[in-house]
């Protein structure tokens, strides 16, 4: 199942999507309010999310799919958004590029030791349909588009979509300067939902693609597959929770796999990444 999060009135909903039909799970339970709530009670019981939702649909009002879709935000508040650098061949690549410090990026790629860097907090995430920021003092700013891990007290509960926007003129001048390249207003999109674990299989097995628009042109149009991920998503919250205090609920953004060339975004441009079994997230570009 996929879990979406709507905000009604003010008041937060969380419904689950299994193919064609959509379930309103707060209407059946009152205090399952949010997809924290379904985990924690997974958690409690020693089953899966999806274990929980299938005990709630029978008593769930339907909900047109379509219209969740439309009205889907933020599928989750994370307390924590970290992400994980080098993990594809092409971001070590890109990184000499920008640098000119190629063997740094390489030693991470290559060593056991992964990079896990903070990235956001809720305030700095927006959900599907907001705007993703650039910074005013960089003059070239990408998005990334990664595969997102859902963390729910240490452990891998879900999937969901993760666009990790950076500034690589910030970050490329110098490597100390990483996290002004990383965090700032919106400076990272998630959504539109959070995909079960059963419903993405293996996570290192998915078409992942990314298309960039301005005023109706394209400009960039690619896609990969997470099987070029050299690291597991297991591994990567294994040294996230290394001698850490995760919080309740974090996402753990696992690396850039799509590197736009020789372009910058501009406010008024349109990002859209698909990642399969997991979903789409359209995001708008402006300066903050």
């Amino acid at each position: 199942m996929r879990y979406y999060r709507t905000v009604e009135d003010g008041a937060a909903r969380l419904v689950a999507r299994d193919d064609e039909k959509a379930y309103d799970l707060t209407a059946a339970r009152e205090g399952l309010d949010s997809f924290a709530a379904l985990a924690n009670v997974a958690d409690v019981l020693g089953t899966g999310i999806d274990g929980v939702a299938e005990t709630v649909v029978d008593d769930a009002p339907l909900l047109d799919a379509g219209s969740v879709e439309a009205r889907a935000a933020m599928p989750a508040v994370p307390d924590e958004v970290w992400a994980a650098g080098v993990t594809y061949q092409v971001s070590s690549d890109a990184r000499e590029e920008e640098s000119g410090r190629g063997e740094l990026y390489q030693d991470v790629f290559e060593g056991d030791r992964p990079e896990i860097f903070f990235k956001a907090t809720a305030s700095r995430t927006v959900g599907p349909g907001e705007t993703v920021g650039i910074r005013g003092d960089s003059d070239w700013d990408v998005p990334e588009p990664e595969l997102a891990v859902v963390v729910h007290r240490g452990d891998i509960v879900g999937y969901t979509v993760g666009n990790d926007m950076s500034s690589r003129s910030i970050e490329g001048s110098n490597p100390l300067y990483l996290p002004q390249a990383k965090i700032y207003d919106r400076c990272c999109a998630i959504g539109p939902a959070i995909a079960s674990p059963e419903t993405v299989g293996d996570p290192q097995d998915l078409e992942l693609s990314m298309a960039i628009e301005r005023d109706g042109e394209v400009l960039f149009d690619d896609s990969t597959s997470t099987s070029q991920l050299v690291r597991s998503p297991d591994e990567l919250v294994s040294y996230l929770n290394h001698h850490n205090a995760t919080p309740e609920l974090a996402v753990l953004l696992t690396g850039t796999s799509l590197v736009p060339e020789e372009s910058t975004l501009e406010s008024g441009d349109e990002i859209a990444i698909d990642i399969e079994n997991v979903g789409r997230l359209e995001n708008g570009v402006t300066n903050v």
